[in-house]
């Protein structure tokens, strides 16, 4: 059976404020202690071990170390989602990269995690610096990239709705990204690259916050979306790799203040159970695994694209 993986990054209510520009991030709300327990119930039902990328900010407070300590304890791969959770990394100098791997590396591991060798940038934002970085300190993979080509229409979407700032000018890719490959590859810089799975010949994304903003409009239409988006990859020998967030579990009052957010009108109750029906159907066609593991099976034979070429455009 192909190899299919599931990751969760597990970006907090504080990390969604921020990028939002809502100055009620910097008390730093969190979701954490109600996110964390259900989505690992989800996984134990489907016997699924996962990746589950953390900021490292989080990782430091209790409720995150906690978060941490249980997800090692269910048997999942953590791994590193930065410090800061800032979707600008393509602004970062080459240090200020290095300090924000190492930094969110060192929370990590003092919470109990084994050091990661994988990485995801917030908002898939990564550059030929940062996979320099990744491949000195010894990661195996990196995951930032989605290859679509909606990152400018999701950036509109972000800055109509929130305060835009010279930061948010490159948020979420440019059209280019339309072209980059949907299936693993390794960087010429060493890291393999596993992108965040599209929809083959569409180009349009397939994980939990698409799913549940069709859902909000129809299920059946949500439903038959992502079976097709499997049968393409099916078809295509394409081998997906699903993304999911709290938020693909968590209610309106759950996440106060996001709103803004796509398919927060959707129940808790609901959000869960097309969760479920979703990663039963993934894994009825394909052997689910986490990225770490993903990335394993792929073996040495994977064809090679320049760093080069991660310049935005858009």
């Amino acid at each position: 059976m192909t190899v299919a993986s599931v990751s969760l990054d597990l970006d907090n209510l504080w990390a969604y404020l921020k990028t939002h520009g809502d100055p009620a991030w910097e008390r730093r709300p969190s979701f954490l202690p109600t996110a964390t327990p259900r989505l690992l119930e989800v996984f134990a039902e489907h016997g699924l071990t996962t990746t589950v990328f953390v900021v490292g900010a989080d990782a430091v407070r209790d409720d995150g170390a906690a978060a941490v300590a249980a997800i090692s304890a269910a048997g999942h791969e953590v791994a590193n989602h930065s410090f800061g959770h800032e979707p600008w990394l393509h602004r970062y100098s080459r240090a200020e990269l290095e300090a924000e791997v190492v930094r969110a590396e060192d929370a990590l591991v003092a919470a109990g995690a084994p050091r990661p060798v994988g990485f995801r940038g917030p908002g898939y934002s990564v550059t030929p610096d940062l996979l320099d970085v990744l491949a000195e300190r010894g990661y195996r993979y990196d995951a930032s990239t989605l290859p679509t080509w909606i990152g400018p229409l999701a950036r509109f979407y972000h800055n109509r709705s929130a305060p835009s700032t010279e930061d948010s000018s490159e948020l979420f890719g440019g059209f280019a990204e339309v072209f980059a490959p949907n299936r693993a590859y390794r960087w010429d810089s060493g890291p393999v690259e596993l992108p965040v799975t599209t929809m083959p010949l569409l180009r349009v994304p397939v994980h939990g916050s698409y799913l549940l903003r069709l859902h909000q409009f129809s299920p059946a239409l949500a439903r038959g979306y992502f079976r097709t988006a499997l049968r393409l990859c099916r078809l295509r020998g394409v081998s997906p790799s699903l993304l999911l967030h709290p938020t693909d579990v968590l209610g309106a009052a759950e996440a106060p203040g996001m709103e803004f957010f796509p398919g927060m009108a959707v129940p808790a109750a609901r959000k869960v159970a097309l969760l479920g029906w979703a990663l039963g159907a993934l894994r009825r066609h394909f052997e689910v695994v986490g990225t770490g593991e993903h990335v394993a099976r792929l073996g040495a034979d994977l064809p090679v694209r320049a760093a080069r070429r991660l310049a935005r455009s858009g």
